[in-house]
């Protein structure tokens, strides 16, 4: 049937009918919230991501007090590491007691349902900011740095980390840090691979917020990090997380990559994240401060879209707010 029998304008005519068909729903279940940790009890408020603070672990437990209270699953940590603990070695990474570490056994002595998330990347610890170890040359080596992630992942599993995140883009760490999971006996330990995390611009205000921007300087992650111009390359990344033994994967950033995301889904059918970035929170933040966009509008939006390309959920800046968003209907 075609015109005047088929409307399909019948079906968006109320609010009811429209909520009937909906494709895509956004919950609290789908979000999680990043987390930048310091050593200090004062919050400093990070200026590119308005609304965004560094927090000491007392007020981590009550920011996951909230986020409980709002029915958010999971938080997950970024360590701000002060300049003195960092170095070319980045062993800070797995001390025992260890910013990270000591955040974890309180949050899970505290919260012991809230998920803890840990990122497992050198990049805090550096003195460089590289993501890993170098060479005299300055390259980042592969197989050393690898050595290293697998102690840090090592030992935020013995905190009691629920998911470890190598966020580093080196190959083959995860079926390293799987193996020495599995020989520790932290066979429970989930794996969430940023398996698709691209060179991206749209990192700076995180950088930022952790305190590797002025470390980096002008060096770049291109090395090892993604090329924004491929697609294919990212399916291969996947595959071999997944092989490796990955139980989650990651795409990185979230709106510019919705095709990635897509294809991935698709590819594989396996919990696919994404991280909306800093990057595009901040344009979001700043764009309704200068009062040209609706803010809950097209941050639940945008949140929904990356929810449509197909993420099971997503890590974003705006989890609190938009619980409490969704929560008010």
């Amino acid at each position: 049937m075609s015109y005047p029998y088929t409307r399909p304008r019948r079906m968006r005519r109320d609010g009811f009918s429209r909520r009937l068909m909906r494709e895509t729903v956004l919950t609290a279940d789908d979000l999680i919230y990043p987390v930048f940790v310091h050593e200090h009890a004062q919050r400093e408020q990070v200026a590119s991501m308005p609304g965004v603070e560094r927090i000491g672990i007392d007020d981590l437990l009550r920011v996951a007090e909230q986020a409980s209270g709002l029915g958010i699953p999971a938080l997950a940590l970024f360590p701000v590491t002060a300049p003195d603990a960092k170095s070319t070695t980045a062993e800070a990474a797995w001390a025992d007691d260890g910013l990270v570490q000591r955040a974890v056994v309180a949050l899970k002595q505290r919260f012991p349902q809230l998920g803890v998330i840990t990122d497992v990347a050198l990049d805090p610890y550096t003195s460089h900011g590289q993501d890993g170890l170098l060479d005299d040359a300055g390259y980042v080596l592969n197989d050393a740095t690898v050595e290293a992630l697998v102690r840090q992942a090592l030992s935020h599993a013995a905190a009691g980390a629920d998911i470890v995140a190598p966020s580093d883009m080196m190959d083959g760490r995860i079926g390293q840090v799987r193996g020495a999971l599995e020989m520790d006996g932290h066979v429970h330990t989930r794996i969430l691979a940023y398996s698709a995390k691209y060179a991206s611009a749209f990192y700076g205000p995180f950088r930022d917020a952790v305190g590797s921007a002025s470390a980096l300087g002008k060096a770049d992650k291109t090395t090892y990090q993604m090329d924004p111009a491929n697609t294919d390359e990212a399916l291969r990344e996947v595959e071999l997380d997944l092989d490796e033994g990955a139980d989650m994967v990651m795409v990185k950033p979230g709106l510019p990559y919705l095709d990635i995301v897509r294809r991935v889904k698709d590819a594989f059918g396996v919990p696919t994240f994404v991280y909306q970035v800093s990057g595009e929170y901040a344009m979001l933040k700043a764009a309704a401060q200068n009062g040209w966009l609706d803010e809950r509008a097209c941050a639940l939006e945008a949140l929904v879209s990356i929810r449509r390309a197909g993420a099971d959920a997503v890590l974003t800046y705006y989890a609190m707010d938009a619980a409490r968003w969704l929560r008010e209907g």
